[in-house]
């Protein structure tokens, strides 16, 4: 039987003195040690301490995801920027989950963290202790804002999340581009509580609410090569379909409130012709109904499914869906993908104002006591210096300055809400020159003079509305959008060409050898867009001899240029008809689009610009 050995009181006396002596030494070592060891103990998701300080950095950072330390967070991240989550947790202040970052899956999060480094609402890192100061005064800032929106959207997510390869090439690709969604969230900011509430009225998945940022970044004046305008990106025809109202005056696809009512109001649709199929119905958004019906049939005549990952759909309706799925999931879990996504409070930050009738912006502005960029992004469904004189008659006006504007409005008579001035017509005259002079349409000459036709006589005076201001002021209006762009440095030479009757922007790319993507591009518009007599285009070139002849504000060169349509004839060749045109064979090249191998065939149609003074007998 083992012997059994008892503890006399000396002996215990001893043992718990020798026990205290241990103890305390070890209570002075780990005082002594370095602060940044002790950041291993805020983590309750099983951070293991570690000697390794980028190491612990790196997992701190980036929330225990291993596929994460392969990326950096922000374009062009300099490396400082890693050690700005040991600064953050130095301050106990700051281990206290911020709400800013809190999800409604927060019990799903297997590794618990928060990544501190989302606390610092700042474009660059702290360099300093100084910094710190600054990011805890911005929490509790933030802490203040009771009702986030983002927590909004989180409770009515439906769409499932995706790890699909194309979903996860986009979440990397917004989890890296922290930059993006700053800018992106900040201008979704006025909009964000409607288009939230409109999602529900309509009954629509809450990501839905996030589809802005796939179609414009949450641009208002964004326009496509397509012709596709607003956050919401209708094209002329879809919009009209949808009542968005189009003319010289106002654009409703830009409008915030009917954009997001037609955009629901055709996802719904959409969603229904494709069985309650949301990532169809979105797909079709894209790409169009019929578009994704094709894919469908295909897949069914070659016995493969037909949900969304497995069509032939285009590369863009490709990316379009895992755009919104990826951002969607970061929305949802932002602290998962080491992304921080600003505070949006969940409260109105626009009203609704009638006034009734047409009012100059400048004056809507000034009555509003905010600036005329302001009221252009939050009505940016206004192309010109004052509202539509046919309506929508009413403004979106941040709630802070409604009463204001209602009380200040209420002063001015609806007669002094535009000026007028009185025109003098003088010989040769149209109303299309005196209407472009005044920046407005011929009908409202019409409408306020009374007038039946277009006859005016020499003599007679208009009278005219006009802008209380220089229209340089009106600097979102659609002209100086366009001026903007146009005046934007590009590599080369600039020069400006008038349009004159007949005109394409097809002729005068041809004839410029430029694309007409890019002179489209140089000019704010659509390839497909309608050019009007008189309208200035600026035209980039390579050398100063190309771009020489382009400017026509005297009659030239181009005055003599006249484009034919040529029918291909037996026995005719490049060198022939070049000769006998008196073009280059490079020219004909370049303005057909005919490759060096292919022969030219009898009945083909050619498109020729030549000089009318040099070969008038072959035209």
């Amino acid at each position: 039987m083992p012997e059994t050995q008892v503890f006399s009181p000396y002996s215990r006396t001893r043992f718990f003195s020798l026990a205290i002596v241990l103890l305390s030494c070890l209570l002075v070592a780990c005082a002594n040690k370095p602060q940044q060891q002790n950041t291993a103990t805020f983590n309750s998701s099983g951070f293991n301490p570690t000697n390794d300080v980028s190491q612990m950095v790196a997992d701190q950072t980036y929330a225990a995801n291993e596929q994460e330390t392969e990326a950096s967070l922000a374009d062009d991240t300099d490396n400082n920027d890693t050690q700005l989550p040991i600064a953050v947790l130095l301050d106990t202040e700051l281990t206290n989950p911020d709400p800013e970052h809190t999800t409604l899956d927060s019990e799903n999060n297997n590794n618990g963290a928060h990544n501190k480094n989302q606390n610092i609402n700042s474009n660059t890192a702290p360099s300093g202790l100084e910094d710190l100061d600054f990011a805890e005064t911005d929490i509790e800032s933030d802490i203040e804002i009771q009702n986030n929106i983002w927590d909004r959207l989180r409770q009515r997510f439906r769409l499932q999340d995706s790890e699909h390869r194309r979903t996860l090439e986009e979440k990397k690709w917004y989890s890296t581009h922290q930059e993006y969604i700053n800018r992106t969230v900040e201008r979704a900011r006025p909009y964000l509580h409607f288009i939230a509430q409109e999602a529900e009225k309509f009954d629509v998945p809450a990501e839905l609410v996030l589809l802005p940022i796939v179609e414009s970044a949450f641009q208002p004046f964004a326009y496509s090569h397509g012709r596709a305008a607003g956050i919401w990106q209708f094209i002329p025809s879809t919009g009209k379909i949808f009542g968005l109202k189009q003319n010289w005056w106002y654009d409703g696809r830009r409008d915030i409130e009917a954009s997001t009512q037609a955009a629901f109001t055709y996802l719904n649709k959409l969603k229904d012709s494709f069985d309650g199929d949301w990532l169809l119905a979105l797909a079709a958004y894209n790409s169009g109904q019929g578009t994704v019906k094709k894919a469908i049939k295909y897949n069914r005549r070659h016995g493969k499914p037909t949900n969304f990952w497995s069509l032939r759909l285009p590369r863009e309706t490709r990316a379009y869906v895992p755009k919104l799925l990826a951002i969607s999931a970061i929305i949802k879990n932002p602290d998962e993908y080491g992304v921080s996504i600003p505070v949006i409070a969940d409260e109105s930050y626009l009203t609704k104002i009638d006034i009734g009738t047409q009012i100059d912006l400048a004056l809507a502005a000034d009555l509003a006591d905010i600036s005329i960029d302001e009221l252009y992004r939050l009505n940016p469904a206004f192309n010109r210096w004052a509202t539509d004189p046919d309506g929508p008659h009413h403004l979106l006006i941040p709630i802070t300055n409604a009463d204001r504007f209602t009380e200040q409005l209420a002063n001015v008579p609806e007669s002094k809400r535009i000026k007028w001035a009185r025109h003098k017509i003088k010989n040769g005259e149209t109303l299309g020159h005196i209407a472009r002079h005044y920046h407005t349409t011929v009908n409202v000459l019409q409408d306020v003079n009374n007038l039946r036709g277009n006859m005016i006589r020499a003599g007679k005076n208009l009278i005219i509305p006009v802008s209380t201001k220089q229209m340089n002021s009106y600097t979102l209006s659609a002209g100086q959008r366009t001026q903007s762009i146009q005046n934007s440095p590009k590599h080369g030479y600039k020069s400006t060409y008038t349009v004159r009757k007949g005109d394409t922007l097809w002729d005068i790319a041809r004839y410029h050898h430029v694309s007409v993507n890019k002179l489209a591009k140089w000019n704010g518009m659509a390839p497909r867009d309608v050019l009007h007599l008189g309208q200035k285009l600026v035209i980039w070139q390579s050398t100063r001899s190309d771009s020489a002849h382009v400017n026509t504000t005297a009659p030239s060169d181009i005055n003599r240029t006249q484009r034919i349509n040529y029918t291909v004839k037996n026995g005719d060749s490049l060198a022939r008809i070049s000769q006998r045109f008196k073009v280059k064979i490079s020219q004909l090249r370049q303005w057909n689009a005919l490759p060096k191998n292919k022969y030219l065939q009898p009945g083909q149609r050619l498109t020729l610009f030549i000089d009318v003074t040099r070969q008038a007998e072959n035209i």
